[in-house]
């Protein structure tokens, strides 16, 4: 198994760190930013904030043909609350399908985009944002806990949980890692809707799908889209 960061590029500034890596490199390559001109979250949104102030990386991965490259998106964010989890003593969330949740409010998010039969793995982490450079719901290690983080400590510490829950992953898949992921569930109990289909999610299946009871008391398994929960 590759060491993950390993190479690595380091750029002040960039349009987007998914767009710096190339897919030729060894897996374990990765790209590190101090700022986004263009940074790119899910359904086309943007991941904006003041250079310097969160930890901003793609990194290039490699998995078997029988993985499902998606599930990539929650073994990150399994991570990225191991470590978080490790540093900051406090319990983390995930919710479906790639946000990262510290007291309910969202602090990471984690995005991966097949490309070249590898895949892409880019990681934000709002790490010393003011409350005023935060978009609605969302929040940074700052302002969820008066403290301060070292954004190359957190970014070590998330590729070493990373190692260790992709192995387990390119093994045996979500079930390998769902001991990360099911007690963590932030939307299990909520009302949701997702592409037309409401009701409570009941969990994140073993395929990584949102499953939904609606109140006829069918359930659902939603593949992908975009969650409005009951805050």
């Amino acid at each position: 198994m590759p060491r993950l960061g390993e190479p690595r590029l380091d750029v002040d500034s960039c349009e987007s760190t998914q767009l710096l890596v190339d897919t030729s490199l060894p897996e374990g390559a990765v790209v590190v930013a101090g700022h986004q001109t263009a940074g790119r979250g899910r359904l086309g949104r943007t991941w904006e904030a003041p250079p310097g102030t969160a930890l901003l990386f793609s990194l290039l991965l490699k998995p078997p043909a029988e993985r499902r490259a998606a599930e990539l998106s929650l073994v990150a964010g399994i991570a990225v609350a191991d470590a978080l989890e490790h540093l900051l003593g406090l319990a983390v969330q995930i919710k479906w399908p790639n946000d990262v949740m510290l007291r309910r409010r969202k602090v990471a998010g984690c995005l991966a985009e097949a490309r070249d039969g590898a895949v892409v793995l880019g990681i934000g982490v709002n790490v010393g944002q003011a409350a005023d450079e935060l978009p609605a719901n969302a929040g940074s290690i700052r302002t969820l806990t008066g403290r301060t983080a070292d954004r190359e400590e957190l970014l070590v510490a998330i590729l070493d949980a990373l190692a260790s829950r992709y192995v387990d992953w390119r093994a045996g898949g979500l079930d390998a890692v769902y001991d990360g992921l099911g007690p963590r569930d932030f939307l299990r109990g909520r009302r949701v809707s997702v592409n037309g289909v409401s009701g409570v999610a009941s969990m994140v299946d073993s395929d990584g799908r949102l499953a939904i009871t609606a109140t006829d008391g069918t359930t659902v398994a939603v593949e992908s889209g975009e969650v409005v929960y009951a805050r």
